[in-house]
């Protein structure tokens, strides 16, 4: 079984928290990791609730060809909210690995979020006259990381 480590070195204290093999989608998550980076815990907590509710669209940077524009994005945009749910969960797991170390909630700010791409499930779509359709589903790994600012 491979072992998954982060992508980035924070020297202590810090809390961290992984989420392995989403079934969400990779292009969604690295777009809300890119824009929650840097924020304070309660900002981007209080951000992918919005996001989760569809009161606030996800900038899309990368991933943004055939994607409508929505105000306030500045350009292309997106909901993707199943994504947002996901990532809230990582978030308040790292929230509670750091209570559990003792660092001051208020101050900690989200010093690295990334998305990569996971394991693929094949499957497939049945058709007409007994052909048949790949129709695979590619997971997603998270990586969040906060430290008191």
């Amino acid at each position: 079984m491979p072992r998954f480590g982060y992508s980035c070195k924070v020297e202590e204290p810090c809390a961290r928290a992984m989420g392995k093999e989403l079934r969400i989608s990779p292009k969604d998550a690295v777009e809300i990791c890119r824009e929650i980076r840097g924020m304070g815990l309660r900002e981007a907590q209080s951000y992918l609730q919005e996001v989760a509710k569809g009161k606030r669209a996800v900038p899309f940077r990368r991933h943004a060809k055939k994607v409508a524009h929505h105000r306030g994005t500045g350009g292309a945009g997106a909901y993707p909210v199943k994504a947002a749910k996901a990532i809230l969960q990582v978030l308040k797991n790292a929230e509670a690995n750091a209570v559990y170390k003792g660092l001051n909630t208020e101050k900690l700010r989200v010093v690295h979020a990334s998305a990569s791409k996971g394991i693929t499930l094949p499957g497939i779509l049945p058709r007409a006259f007994g052909r048949a359709t790949p129709y695979n589903k590619p997971l997603t790994n998270v990586q969040i990381v906060l430290k008191e600012a």
